[in-house]
C-alpha cells in the first residue's frame, strides 16, 4: 500500500478528481482557478502533494504528485475542456437509433449508463463527466478484481493502436513472457500451488464417494481425506500431503470442482425424483382415502334411506339415546386411539434404547482403544522415565570420570611445575659444568704447553746433562709438580664423570616422566573421545526422549480431543436420558389417566349392566305384553298372517338385538381386560426402562469421573517428562561446558608436552654433545699418559 496516500489524494472527496468535476460544473471556472483550488485545498496539508520548481528547457508544471517511485509533475492546461462530455446517455441512444447508418454505426458503441443503482448520481440529462466515467470503470473492474480473489495483478495492452476489442495476440504473449507471468504459471504448474486444509476438504469434497467415511464414527480428518482421494478416479501423483493441509498441483482443483458439480447435479436430480414420486404417492393415497370415503359415505347413505322407514329402526332410534354404549364405543375408540399413541412412543422409547446401547457400545470399545492407548502412553512414560534414569547414571558416571580427570590434570600440572623446576636446575648445572669443561681446556692448554717446553728443556738437558745437574733436580721437581696436577686432573675427571652419571640418570628419569606423561596423554585423549561418544550418545537420547516427548504431546492432544468429544456424547447421552426419563414420567402420568379412566369405564359398565337388567325386565314385560296381545287377538280372531310373520321377524330381530347386545358387552369387557394387561406390561417395561438408563446414566457418569482421572494422571505424567526434559537438557548443556574445559585442558597439557618434548630432545643433545667431549678428553689424556 505505498500509494495509498496518491490514491486518497485523488481519488477521496475534496480530491483532485472531485475539485476537478466540481470545476466542470461552474461555467466560469478557468484553469486559474481550479489550479488555485488545488493549492487551497492540498498544498503544504498533503504530503503527496507539492508544488513543482520551475526548470529550465521544460514545460511549465503545475502540480506535483509523490509517488513511492518518485516525483510526476502534472500540467493542468486544458484539463476542464477535455474532462466535459457535451453528449449525454438520452443524446447517445438517440443518435445510436438514427434512421442515418452512418450515425447509427458510430454511436452504436455507446452502452445507456444504468441510473436505477441505489445512490446514483447521474440522471438521464444531466451532463457526465471523463473522469467521473473513468472512476466508474475503476471501481468496476476492482469490483471484479475483489471478487476473483487473485494472486496477483498484471497490466497488459491489447493493440498498439488503442482500438477496442482487438486482440495482437503475439503482443500479448510478449507481454506475458517479458512480465514473468507464463515462467509463473509453469512454475506452479510444476509444484503444488493449491492447498486445502483438511477439515475443510472433508467437509467440501465429501459429497464425491461418502461411502468412504463411515457415519457415526469418528475419523481423523487427515485420515479421511487420504481415503476420499485414495477412492477418486484422479492422478494420485497430483498431490501431497502435509501436516496439516493437503496440497494440489494445478488444474486438479478445477476437476475436483467439476466431479463435485456433477455428484451434486445427479444428486439434485435423484432427490428431486424421490420428492415428485413422494409427492405423487401420497396424492395417489389421498385420491384411493376419497374415493373409498366416497363409497363408504354412499354406502352408508343408501343403507340408511333403505331402514329410516322401518318401525323397529324408529324403536332404536328411540331407544338409542337412553343406552350409553355409544358413549362407551366413544371411549372404546379414544383409548383405542390412546392405546395405538402409546404403543408408537413405547416403539420410539424402544428404538432410541437399542440405539443407545449401541452407541453404549461404541462407547465401551472406544473406551478400551482409550484404555489400551493410555496403556500405550503409560509404557512410554515408563521408557522415557527408564531413559532419564538411565540418562542420570551416565551423567553421575561421567561426573565421576570428570572428577578424576580434573584430579588427573592437577597432578599431571604439579608434575608439570616439578618438571619445569627441576629442568631450570639441569640448565643451571649444564651451564656450571659448562664452565668447569672450557677451565678444564684452558688448562690442558697450559699443561700441553709446559709439556712441549719441558721437551725442549729436556733435550738440551740431555745434551748438557753432565755439565746441568742442577737443572735436572729442577726439572724433576717440576715433574713432580706436573704429576700432581695430572693427578688433580684425572679427579676432576672422575668428579665430572659422576656428574655426567648424574645427568643421564636425571635424563632416564625425565624421559620415564615424558613416557608417563605421553601415556596419560593417551588416556586423556580416550577419555576425551570416551566423553565425547558418551555426548552424542546423550544427545541421540535427548533427542530420542525429545521424540517421545512429542509424541506423547501428540497422543495427549489426541487423548484430549476424543475425551472431549466422549464429554460431548456423554452429554448428549445424559440429555437424552434425562429426556427418556421425562417420557417415562409422562407415561407414567399417562398410566395413571389410563387407571382412573379404565376405572371409571368399569363403573360405567356396571352401570350399563344394570341398565341391561333394567332393559331385560322391560323387555320382558314388552314380550309379556306382546304375547297377551297375541292370545287376545287370536281369542278375537283379527289376526291375520301377515301380521303374524311381521311379528316373527320383529322377534327374530328383536333377538338378534339381544345377541349383538350381549356379544358387545362380552367384547367390551375382553377388551378392558386387554387394555389393562397391556397397561400393566407397559407399566412394568417402562419401569425396567427406566431402570436400565439409570443404570446407564450411573455407568456413565462413573467411567466420566475414570476419564477426569486418567485426564489428570496424564496431566501429571507430561508435567513430569517435561520436567525431566528440562533437567537433561539442563544436563547436556553443562557436560557441554564441562567437555569444552577439557578439551582446553588437554590442548594445554598436549603443549605442555610438546614443550617437554622439545626440552627433551635439546637435552639428549646437549648430553651427546657432553659425552662426546669427555670421551674426547679421556682419550687425550689417556694418549698423553
Amino acid at each position: 500500500m505505498d500509494l495509498a496516500a496518491c490514491i486518497e489524494l485523488i481519488e477521496k472527496p475534496l480530491g483532485i478528481f472531485s475539485i476537478l468535476e466540481e470545476e466542470c460544473m461552474f461555467p466560469k471556472a478557468s484553469d486559474t482557478s481550479f489550479k488555485n483550488k488545488l493549492y487551497d485545498q492540498h498544498l503544504g496539508k498533503n504530503k503527496a502533494f507539492e508544488k513543482p520548481k520551475p526548470a529550465k528547457g521544460k514545460a511549465e508544471a503545475h502540480f506535483s504528485l509523490v509517488h513511492y517511485a518518485g516525483t510526476v509533475d502534472y500540467n493542468i492546461t486544458g484539463w476542464l475542456d477535455k474532462n466535459k462530455d457535451p453528449l449525454n446517455d438520452s443524446v447517445l441512444q438517440l443518435y445510436g437509433k438514427s434512421s442515418v447508418k452512418l450515425m447509427a454505426t458510430l454511436y452504436v458503441a455507446a452502452p445507456p449508463e444504468d441510473t436505477t443503482k441505489k445512490g446514483g448520481k447521474k440522471k438521464g440529462g444531466s451532463m457526465q463527466t471523463v473522469s467521473s466515467q473513468f472512476r466508474e470503470n475503476l471501481g468496476k473492474l476492482m469490483t471484479n478484481l475483489r471478487s476473483t480473489h487473485p494472486h496477483f495483478v498484471r497490466c497488459l495492452i491489447p493493440n498498439e493502436t488503442k482500438t477496442p476489442g482487438l486482440m495482437e495476440n503475439f503482443l500479448v504473449i510478449h507481454q506475458l513472457r517479458c512480465n514473468g507471468v507464463l515462467e509463473g504459471i509453469r512454475i506452479c504448474r510444476k509444484g503444488f500451488p493449491s492447498r486445502i486444509i483438511y477439515a475443510d476438504f472433508k467437509q467440501r469434497y465429501k459429497v464425491l464417494n461418502a461411502s468412504v467415511i463411515p457415519e457415526g464414527q469418528f475419523m481423523d480428518n487427515k485420515k479421511a481425506s487420504e481415503k476420499l482421494l485414495g477412492s477418486i478416479d484422479v492422478n494420485h501423483e497430483d498431490y501431497k500431503f502435509g501436516h496439516t493441509k493437503v496440497f494440489f498441483k494445478a488444474g486438479l482443483l478445477g476437476v475436483l470442482e467439476e466431479m463435485r458439480d456433477e455428484k451434486l447435479a445427479s444428486l439434485v436430480g435423484m432427490v428431486q425424483a424421490l420428492s415428485r414420486g413422494f409427492l405423487m404417492r401420497r396424492e395417489f393415497t389421498k385420491m384411493m382415502e376419497r374415493r373409498d370415503s366416497v363409497f363408504t359415505i354412499q354406502y352408508n347413505i343408501r343403507s340408511f334411506m333403505n331402514v329410516k322407514t322401518w318401525p323397529w329402526m324408529k324403536v332404536y332410534f328411540k331407544i338409542k339415546p337412553l343406552l350409553k354404549s355409544a358413549e362407551t364405543e366413544k371411549e372404546l375408540a379414544n383409548m383405542k386411539e390412546n392405546y395405538e399413541k402409546m404403543q408408537t412412543d413405547l416403539a420410539k422409547a424402544l428404538a432410541k434404547k437399542k440405539e443407545l446401547e449401541e452407541k453404549m457400545v461404541a462407547m465401551v470399545q472406544e473406551k478400551n482403544d482409550l484404555a489400551l492407548q493410555v496403556a500405550a502412553d503409560s509404557e512410554n512414560l515408563n521408557d522415557a522415565e527408564e531413559r532419564c534414569e538411565g540418562l542420570i547414571k551416565s551423567k553421575i558416571q561421567l561426573e565421576a570420570k570428570l572428577k578424576e580427570t580434573t584430579e588427573r590434570l592437577e597432578d599431571e600440572e604439579e608434575m608439570n611445575a616439578e618438571l619445569t623446576a627441576k629442568k631450570r636446575k639441569l640448565e643451571d648445572e649444564c651451564s656450571e659444568l659448562k664452565k668447569d669443561i672450557d677451565d678444564l681446556e684452558l688448562t690442558l692448554a697450559k699443561v700441553e704447553k709446559e709439556k712441549h717446553a719441558t721437551e725442549n728443556k729436556v733435550k738440551n738437558l740431555t745434551e748438557e746433562m753432565a755439565s746441568v745437574d742442577e737443572s735436572v733436580a729442577k726439572l724433576t721437581k717440576e715433574k713432580k709438580a706436573l704429576q700432581e696436577a695430572h693427578q688433580q686432573t684425572l679427579d676432576d675427571l672422575q668428579a665430572e664423570e659422576d656428574k655426567v652419571n648424574t645427568l643421564t640418570k636425571a635424563k632416564t628419569k625425565l624421559e620415564q616422566q615424558v613416557d608417563d606423561l605421553e601415556g596419560s596423554l593417551e588416556q586423556e585423549k580416550k577419555l576425551r573421545m570416551d566423553l565425547e561418544r558418551a555426548k552424542r550418545k546423550l544427545e541421540g537420547d535427548l533427542k530420542l526422549a525429545q521424540e517421545s516427548i512429542m509424541d506423547l504431546e501428540n497422543d495427549k492432544q489426541q487423548s484430549d480431543e476424543k475425551i472431549k468429544k466422549k464429554e460431548f456424547e456423554t452429554t448428549q447421552l445424559l440429555s437424552k436420558i434425562e429426556d427418556e426419563q421425562s417420557l417415562g414420567a409422562q407415561l407414567q402420568k399417562k398410566i395413571k389417566e389410563l387407571q382412573a379412566r379404565i376405572e371409571e369405564l368399569e363403573e360405567e359398565i356396571e352401570a350399563e349392566r344394570a341398565a341391561r337388567a333394567k332393559v331385560e325386565k322391560q323387555r320382558a314385560d314388552l314380550s309379556r305384553e306382546l304375547e297377551e296381545i297375541s292370545e287376545r287377538l287370536e281369542e278375537a280372531g283379527g289376526a291375520t298372517a301377515a301380521q303374524i310373520e311381521m311379528n316373527k321377524k320383529r322377534e327374530a330381530e328383536f333377538q338378534k338385538l339381544r345377541r349383538d347386545l350381549e356379544e358387545s358387552t362380552l367384547q367390551h369387557e375382553a377388551t378392558a381386560a386387554a387394555l389393562r394387561k397391556k397397561q400393566a406390561d407397559s407399566v412394568a417395561e417402562l419401569g425396567e426402562q427406566i431402570d436400565n438408563l439409570q443404570r446407564v446414566k450411573q455407568k456413565l457418569e462413573k467411567e466420566k469421573s475414570e476419564y477426569k482421572m486418567e485426564i489428570d494422571d496424564l496431566s501429571s505424567n507430561m508435567e513430569a517428562v517435561a520436567k525431566a526434559k528440562g533437567n537433561l537438557e539442563k544436563m547436556c548443556r553443562t557436560l557441554e561446558d564441562q567437555l569444552s574445559e577439557i578439551k582446553t585442558k588437554n590442548d594445554e597439557n598436549a603443549r605442555q608436552v610438546n614443550d617437554i618434548s622439545g626440552q627433551r630432545a635439546r637435552l639428549l643433545t646437549e648430553n651427546g654433545t657432553i659425552n662426546n667431549e669427555q670421551q674426547t678428553n679421556v682419550a687425550h689424556f689417556s694418549s698423553k699418559q
